[in-house]
């Protein structure tokens, strides 16, 4: 892999883009940014004056390729990921850049697995979709709570938010993503037909919750590389009301951009009567996203291993060490093993 270190992000002034182009900074890493919107880059620089603005147009082939020239990754932070991620992933792949995104989309994340593993391999690059909240960070802890099990019955992520205000973004791409869910079952990936119910009881400040079953990246992530028969995934009706809610409003913040609100997640691994869980909780699902892709780069650059085409953020790098690594500034964790 390249020793350049230079690292673009592709939908540097969005909401999710601002936090990874200030993970970077702050990591010593001096990101250029890049996007479709010249005056939203240029007001983006009036914070980083000492940073390089690239535009450069989804479907303008030439003008991504100038935009990762002398690249070594391109971080995607522009959604919807289904019209954005396979225009991005061809140019890394042309210009032989490691390409990482934070995509939601379970249909963007399993199109790049199927469609783009090969070409991948043959230019000697990454491509690690999903280094997110949703997909990414299930993963991690999935694969901490399997721990050394050669098989796993079933993998169960429970999801709860105190509140959730969606971005614009996310009310695009949910516009966007009219796709069926798939779900993983018998070891295999299958449309859901009907979603699960049931009550989950939380650690406080969260208590009991109903919850819903809501199929996301995780499902394709965890099933890439787990030994697991199932992959389910829920979230507490109260963040759902509110993101169903057209009247929500968008997250309000504080002055480092954060907003107030909480997440919880749990893995939970079951094997016939053995159950593990892996927990991790922290505040603001848009900001987590930003350390988690950060600390990827970093470490599939300095990874020891040779690693090539499609993979998920948990397959070859240190799951348990990686969220460590987050913690306790950005995670609180907690595994419970039996």
């Amino acid at each position: 892999m390249s020793e350049n270190r230079n690292i673009a992000v592709y939908g540097a002034y969005g909401h999710t883009g601002k936090f990874v182009v200030a993970e970077l900074v702050k990591r010593g890493i001096s990101p250029i940014l890049a996007g479709r919107d010249l005056q939203k880059l240029e007001k983006l620089r009036e914070c980083y004056p000492n940073l390089e603005i690239r535009s450069a147009l989804i479907d303008d082939a030439d003008s991504l390729d100038t935009a990762l020239t002398d690249a070594s990754a391109v971080i995607n932070c522009a959604g919807p990921f289904l019209d954005t991620g396979n225009d991005l992933i061809e140019a890394a792949i042309r210009n032989r850049v490691n390409y990482f995104d934070i995509a939601a989309e379970q249909m963007a994340v399993l199109t790049a697995f199927e469609k783009y593993a090969d070409a991948a391999q043959k230019a000697e690059i990454v491509v690690m979709p999903a280094v997110a909240f949703y997909g990414g960070l299930a993963d991690l802890l999935a694969t901490v709570a399997v721990g050394d099990w050669t098989k796993t019955d079933k993998i169960e992520i429970f999801t709860a938010l105190d509140s959730w205000h969606p971005t614009e973004g996310t009310r695009l791409t949910g516009e966007r993503n009219t796709f069926k869910r798939y779900v993983f079952t018998n070891g295999e990936l299958q449309f859901l037909d009907e979603p699960l119910k049931q009550n989950r009881n939380f650690a406080e400040p969260f208590g009991k919750q109903e919850m819903l079953e809501v199929p996301l990246t995780e499902t394709i992530t965890i099933s890439r590389h787990l030994p697991v028969k199932e992959v389910r995934h829920y979230l507490n009706l109260r963040s759902l009301n509110d993101l169903r809610n057209p009247d929500t409003p968008p997250p309000q913040f504080d002055e480092s951009g954060r907003s107030p609100q909480i997440f919880l997640m749990e893995a939970v691994a079951r094997q016939v009567a053995n159950e593990r869980r892996a927990t991790a909780s922290g505040r603001d699902i848009y900001h987590i996203t930003a350390p988690l892709v950060a600390e990827a780069v970093k470490r599939i650059f300095k990874s020891p291993k040779n690693i090539t085409g499609v993979v998920t953020v948990a397959e070859f790098l240190n799951a348990a060490d990686f969220l460590e690594s987050l913690s306790p500034e950005y995670l609180l964790l907690e595994t419970d093993k039996s």
